[in-house]
């Protein structure tokens, strides 16, 4: 179809515009010719708008009357709302999300399947649509606080994204008191009805008691906080015992020095090393992980409850374990001078950690001592200690395999990780940081030492010999699980490049293996500098997040091109079913299907997805709790996040981060550029940019939303951009 037809000089496109941009007005042939800046005849007029119903871009709805044919399509996707109540349908395979507005979100909820008819209208470059149907709810138990009244209640979710209160009848409050922490159960949300219904299955307690408050974030994520009963008595009845027979089917490391190295209040130990001096002047080290398998069958109950978990979550002030008790602390953990059963990987390497030969199989140990992080890095810096020779050759050699992987591209993010000092009471008494010294740094490169080799073993790149023992396997094609991290998208790095380039550093964009190189620089370079922390973080949120699948895709971030998790099947699901694997591959064994793998690993992706978000709001929680009785103190900070409602700031002596809302930024307008993380003054010019330092005065606390609110006092930035005409600005507002 022409854009103009010359005889009339009629624009079809600013015809169409006229009915796009009222989809749901009819016209008739006058309105829209009064509407156009030249002015056609009615015969004209009329023969047009004929030609546009002929061509299916309008319909007649009446005689002589038109409108906008929307051209409808029905699309299947996932329901994302924003804290406003307008929402998002995310389709996968399709780049735009679609814009759903608040009045046809229908009786959808966050994270629901849903169908959508997809219009013709556009959104800020995103299409609209609207909500057809649910498909599946994503959940049926939500967590919130109630709110009684004479003839009914209703429940004030706690997830921002859930956009309606559900209304309660009396009878299902289950006793509750009025503005108690409770969760309910979702019944149902008629079309033609505001709220939806919900029952309370559960009171939690009151809003602002610590164990009420920790419940309830694990029921907010969906997480469940105890075992069942059939579940705990199906754990108390298997047997644990170490028996003769059992042993005789493995190899026998009791003899050998072994210990593990854990966090001071770590009750589950799933790893431990033993180091062994050969005759040949090598070293034997072997990675000794929790035989989970031995107890853990496929086709239980107890199986079948480890996938729904697929991992533990830690929340600021506990464990929530994956697996029972009787397991997790008893059983499978590796407690000193106790025959435990284990799964291991076994290499020799020289004096320089190059790797002769390597091992896979079933073995029994007895671990000598049990250290904390802190007790084996005082022995390397003090030369004092129990086996103080094993842990300085251990400690020698994970130091050259730190060195031979920094020179394939694996990037060290050495980030602090923020821990509360907590009363009897669960209150925060102070603030610390968990930092990575060479203790943890020993036990990390073992372990992804054994990771990658198993990923290899299981593939069949076997890029270090196998050990005697093992060349008598054929080795056959078998499924994998991988832990895979994609390289990063060139844009993300861009991006980088230009934020880190204003405080003086730059990274490589390009090859894989020199941006790898150069991040490292960067995290190097920016150590102990004012803009640490907030390079650091940028730099996170330029990767992708790392999952679990049985495609390879290799691991950017560690420079592996075969990964995998081997090393904690006590508290992640994925290395149970790696222990599988690599059985089957050692026995020449049946193994799941790629199919039925790939869909327990989606499993596990999307649970540890979820167990993030829940650990990050537990320490939310406490950052709120922490500031509470600190309202209208003044504290030093970074710029954390700009985005168009404000300014998120972290606080620099105890990493808390709180929202400094736009309108408290008084005296001038601001507008955001999204490109270059910047909110800046319409009048004055004024800028604030990720990673300026700035003061701040506490505000408010909101414990209920888990939210800061500061007010920036000072600022260390001095930039201004330009105002051409302020008289202008001045006029036109």
């Amino acid at each position: 179809m022409p854009e103009t037809d010359f005889k009339t000089n009629i624009n079809s496109t600013e015809v169409l515009e006229i009915f796009t941009n009222n989809p749901s007005k009819i016209f008739n042939y006058k309105q829209v010719a009064k509407l156009l800046p030249v002015k056609p005849k009615p015969k004209e007029m009329l023969e047009f708008l004929d030609n546009l119903v002929i061509k299916d871009f309008l319909k007649e709805t009446d005689n002589k009357k038109y409108q906008l044919k929307l051209q409808m399509q029905t699309l299947v996707g996932t329901i994302d709302f924003t804290a406003s109540g307008v929402a998002y349908v995310v389709v996968e395979g399709r780049d735009k999300d679609i814009f759903i507005p608040p009045h046809k979100t229908k009786n959808a909820l966050n994270g629901d399947t849903v169908s959508v008819l997809v219009s013709n209208k556009s959104f800020k470059n995103k299409p609209e649509g609207e909500i057809e149907e649910v498909i599946e709810r994503i959940t049926t138990k939500y967590v919130g606080v109630i709110q009684i009244s004479e003839h009914h209640a209703f429940v004030i979710v706690d997830n921002p994204k859930i956009h309606v209160d559900f209304y309660v009848s009396l009878e299902n409050t289950l006793d509750a008191k009025n503005k108690q922490k409770v969760i309910i159960e979702f019944h149902k949300w008629e079309n033609h009805t505001k709220n939806p219904v919900a029952n309370v299955i559960k009171v939690l307690g009151n809003v602002g008691e610590h164990h009420s408050e920790m419940h309830a974030i694990m029921a907010q994520y969906s997480l469940p906080m105890e075992f069942e009963p059939h579940i705990s008595k199906e754990a108390e009845k298997i047997n644990t015992a170490i028996t003769k027979h059992e042993i005789a089917k493995r190899r026998d490391f009791r003899s050998i020095t072994t210990f593990t190295i854990d966090p001071i209040d770590a009750k589950d130990f799933d790893d431990a090393l033993s180091i062994e001096k050969l005759p040949n002047g090598n070293w034997e080290i072997g990675v000794h992980i929790a035989d989970v398998t031995h107890y853990l069958k496929p086709n239980t109950n107890l199986n079948d409850e480890a996938f729904n978990r697929a991992t533990s979550v830690y929340l600021v002030d506990r464990c929530v374990p994956m697996l029972p008790e009787v397991l997790s602390n008893f059983a499978c953990s590796l407690r000193p001078n106790e025959e435990k059963y284990c799964f291991s990987a076994v290499f020799e390497m020289t004096n320089d950690a190059e790797l002769v030969n390597q091992w896979f199989g079933k073995t029994v140990i007895l671990s000598n001592k049990r250290f904390t992080y802190e007790e084996v890095q005082n022995a390397i810096v003090t030369n004092e200690g129990d086996y103080l020779n094993e842990i300085q050759t251990l400690n020698h050699l994970a130091k050259q395999l730190l060195n031979e992987n920094a020179k394939n591209g694996t990037i060290f993010f050495d980030k602090e990780e923020v821990k509360f000092l907590l009363d009897d009471l669960g209150a925060p008494i102070s603030v610390y940081f968990k930092v990575q010294q060479d203790a943890h740094k020993l036990i990390e490169q073992f372990m992804l030492l054994a990771n990658k080799k198993v990923a290899e073993f299981l593939t069949n790149k076997i890029t270090t010999p196998l050990h005697p023992s093992l060349n008598h396997l054929k080795l056959q094609h078998t499924p994998a699980v991988y832990r895979v991290h994609e390289v990063p998208k060139n844009d993300k790095l861009l991006e980088l490049n230009q934020f880190v380039n204003q405080f003086g550093y730059n990274i490589s964009v390009g090859n894989t293996q020199k941006t790898a190189h150069s991040i490292n620089k960067l995290l190097k370079d920016v150590k102990n500098k004012k803009e640490q922390s907030i390079v650091e973080m940028v730099t996170l949120r330029s990767m992708p997040k790392a999952l679990y699948t049985t495609k390879n895709e290799g691991h950017y971030g560690l420079g592996f091109e075969y990964y995998t998790h081997f090393t904690s099947p006590i508290r992640r699901y994925p290395d149970v079913l790696v222990h599988r694997l690599l059985e089957a591959k050692l026995n020449n064994l049946k193994t799941d299907s790629e199919a039925d793998l790939e869909h327990m690993c989606k499993q596990a992706s999307r649970m540890e997805k979820l167990a993030t978000e829940a650990e990050r709001a537990s320490i939310k929680y406490k950052q709120v709790e922490f500031l509470k009785n600190k309202i209208d103190q003044v504290f030093d900070g970074v710029i954390s996040g700009v985005t168009e409602w404000g300014l998120f700031v972290e606080i620099t002596e105890n990493k808390c981060e709180g929202l400094v809302r736009i309108k408290s930024l008084k005296n001038d307008h601001f507008y955001l550029d999204k490109a270059n993380h910047k909110l800046i003054g319409k009048r004055s010019g004024k800028i604030y940019s990720l990673g300026d330092t700035v003061q701040i005065i506490v505000r408010n606390a909101n414990l209920e939303q888990k939210q800061l609110d500061f007010e920036i006092i000072s600022s260390s930035s001095t930039k201004r951009l330009e105002v051409r005409n302020p008289k202008r600005y001045k006029k036109r507002k």
